[in-house]
């Protein structure tokens, strides 16, 4: 059906290479027809005729083309929505970090739709299939690399949360773990602590366990990998089963640093159980800055972070690529955590 020349064209190019999301002239171009006759086509509305429509689908597939809800009507000229996937809204860490991209959204005058994953791959292609047909851009969590992702958002600008600038091709929005671990840790050594340990919320290296070893090192501390283990989960219990292996595994410790405040909180629970007093017997060191850290007893000591902020500059990071400027880069991409101290360290 397409003679060497039309199978050339597809591919909706940008001049640095990277492709961009196709639009309706791309079909009509490829398909040798008028833009109605596209639109009659793809939302099999109109008289047409079967061949011509077969030969317009077809290029939409070879073009990836997604028609945006503005030709189907869907909402008011003008308006911009942005796509938002968030991992699990149970955490409190992430309604925040929502309430940031809903408030800087709501003062340029977009509207928001929020996608739970619920910490599950599958559904985070989900939702790029999905939003990238309803929305202008995507702000999200997402764990699968670039290539992945790429083939399921269909061109719409995207912006990572959580990872940092150098991680990926896409704009995104990070946190400094680095800064934010080397202050805490440098405030247990202080206190007298040499043992400490980690309750990791993440398998493999992640930025926060990389930050934690790379800071035990440098401080000379007997700490290895040996000292680091894995919750099944990211709440309370999992930091409660967490901290009940550790303590087996390194009876000896004196301090624990925790993914963030809820694993946190379940190690202080372990630690009571086992006759460990907090902080005299254990020191407890969390990472997020939640409210809840000041309403346990003792109030957790935290690496703070600014979940709002978060969340604003990664609108502010849309609002870039929509006016075809360079996102946000190096300090300027980054929240950077502040150690908050109170009674469990």
């Amino acid at each position: 059906m397409w003679t060497d020349n039309q199978r050339a064209e597809p591919g909706a190019e940008r001049p640095d290479g990277a492709r961009r999301r196709a639009t309706i002239h791309d079909v009509a171009r490829l398909a040798g027809v008028s833009r109605q006759t596209v639109s009659r086509a793809v939302n099999d509305k109109g008289e047409i005729d079967p061949a011509t429509k077969e030969r317009v689908l077809e290029a939409a597939r070879l073009l990836d083309y997604r028609p945006s809800r503005f030709a189907r009507g869907l909402v008011q000229k003008g308006a911009v929505t942005a796509g938002l996937v968030i991992p699990d809204l149970r955490n409190p860490f992430f309604p925040e970090v929502a309430a940031g991209v809903l408030e800087a959204a709501e003062q340029r005058g977009w509207q928001v739709v929020v996608w739970d994953s619920r910490i599950d791959e599958a559904r985070e292609r989900q939702a790029l299939d999905v939003l990238s047909h309803q929305a202008d851009a995507v702000v999200g969590y997402f764990k699968d690399p670039d290539d992945v992702l790429t083939r399921h958002l269909g061109g719409v600008p995207l912006v990572l949360l959580e990872r940092g600038p150098q991680q990926t091709q896409f704009a995104a929005v990070g946190i400094d773990a680095a800064t934010g671990v080397e202050q805490g840790l440098n405030h247990l050594v202080r206190a007298g602590h040499r043992r400490i340990g980690m309750l990791d919320g993440v398998h493999g290296p992640g930025p926060r366990r990389l930050a934690f070893l790379e800071q035990v090192r440098r401080l000379g501390l007997p700490v290895d990998e040996d000292w680091v283990v894995v919750c099944p989960e990211h709440s309370v219990a999992g930091g409660e089963d967490g901290m009940e292996q550790l303590l087996a595994a390194r009876p000896g410790i004196t301090a624990v640093f925790g993914f963030n405040d809820l694993i946190a909180v379940g190690a202080m629970r372990t630690a009571r159980r086992h006759g460990r007093s907090v902080p005299d017997d254990l020191a407890v060191l969390g990472f997020d800055g939640l409210s809840l850290g000041e309403l346990v007893d003792p109030a957790l000591t935290t690496l703070h972070i600014d979940k709002r902020q978060l969340g604003r500059l990664a609108v502010e990071q849309v609002a870039r690529l929509r006016a075809g400027e360079e996102p946000l880069r190096g300090a300027d991409a980054w929240v950077v955590p502040e150690l908050v101290v109170r009674s469990s360290a």
